[in-house]
């Protein structure tokens, strides 16, 4: 099954590592430390072109990429479990 992002573009709910809402996580400084090196070694993904909401870790073929997504972490959590895929 795939967890459509936004702006057209899905991935496998295999590869999703963890969903992430972008208010209360960038908070940290782990955080935004980590989404700066991601965006450094050029693994960030927009897929948004509004207001970035959430951001979603994946591992495609031992690389981990992160998404921007204009949708919010609980959509997408809503989006999974309509699948009943998420428990």
């Amino acid at each position: 099954m795939y967890l459509h992002l936004g702006n057209e573009v899905a991935v496998a709910l295999s590869d999703i590592i963890g969903i992430f809402d972008m208010d209360n996580t960038t908070v940290s400084y782990q955080t935004r430390d980590f989404l700066a090196a991601a965006q450094k070694n050029g693994t960030v993904i927009d897929v948004t072109e509004d207001l970035p909401k959430s951001f979603i870790i994946v591992k495609k073929g031992g690389k981990i990429l992160v998404y921007i997504s204009s949708l919010a972490s609980r959509t997408l959590l809503k989006r999974a479990k309509s699948e009943n895929i998420i428990m």
